[in-house]
């Protein structure tokens, strides 16, 4: 197992570096969610070698996303530094990569287990965001399996984030976000599509990762979880709308 384990996180690995595709039905199907998270974190030591571990992307934070999916809980994974993206998105960079309205966490002081809501609440900033899931699979909107998703990790494309700010547990409860294209809605949804709340999809992340070891400190972010079914990331300038949080602009070119 331990070398295959050590193949699959290679064969990520470059998939990741040289932006290449990973053929289909690479991992078995037997395959536990166990195993997959070990190659995501084999996968994300390679590139701590090279690029600085910025935050994590947490999917699957809805019963609705999570039914597509045939998943009993949420999903996480891991993103670098140059998973954060600028105010220009060019598709040509990306494979076949999705928008979905997100809230960023931005840590100001360590989390950890103990925490309640209020104190994630208090450690962190909240940014508008629009996460840009894509995965180094091929025609992998909804036909992944969990698996496969968690080894991708979590089809962590790039995040987009705007200027965050100092909110309260209420501010972020039951809030409506929208995203448009071209001045068009395309779509909207309400924070309660997170764990029911955006902070409790972030305690859930902290207990999860802490089996590797790690944590959330100070200046990493996260995020949390999306508002909408994903929609398909095409040419033109975007927006995303939060209630009491604020916006977030880009072109995608």
């Amino acid at each position: 197992m331990e070398q295959s384990l050590n193949k699959w996180v290679s064969q990520f690995y470059e998939a990741y570096e040289n932006k290449s595709i990973i053929p289909n039905g690479i991992l078995p199907s037997n395959i536990t969610e166990y195993a997959a998270y070990d190659i995501q974190e084999g996968v994300l030591q390679r590139k701590e070698e090279t690029e600085i571990h910025k935050g994590y992307k947490i999917s699957l934070t809805s019963q609705e996303t999570r039914n597509i999916f045939s998943s009993a809980t949420p999903l996480y994974g891991a993103m670098g530094e140059t998973t954060i993206f600028g105010p220009r998105i060019y598709l040509n960079d990306l494979n076949e990569p999705l928008a979905e309205l997100e809230l960023v966490f931005i840590v100001q002081e360590e989390l950890t287990e103990e925490d309640s809501l209020e104190d994630i609440m208090n450690k962190c900033l909240i940014a508008p965001g629009v996460e840009i899931p894509d995965s180094r699979f091929s025609n992998w909107f909804p036909n992944l399996t969990v698996t496969e998703i968690i080894a991708d990790s979590a089809v962590s494309g790039g995040i987009i984030y705007g200027e965050p700010k100092k909110l309260t547990y209420e501010d972020i409860d039951n809030i409506k976000g929208t995203l448009l294209l071209d001045g068009n809605e395309i779509a909207s949804g309400y924070s309660t599509e997170v764990e029911g709340h955006p902070a409790k999809a972030v305690q859930w992340l902290i207990s999860k990762i802490k089996e590797y070891n790690r944590s959330l400190t100070p200046g990493m972010f996260v995020s949390s979880g999306t508002f909408i079914l994903p929609k398909p990331l095409t040419k033109g300038v975007y927006k995303a709308e939060y209630e009491n949080v604020g916006d977030i602009e880009f072109t995608v070119e």
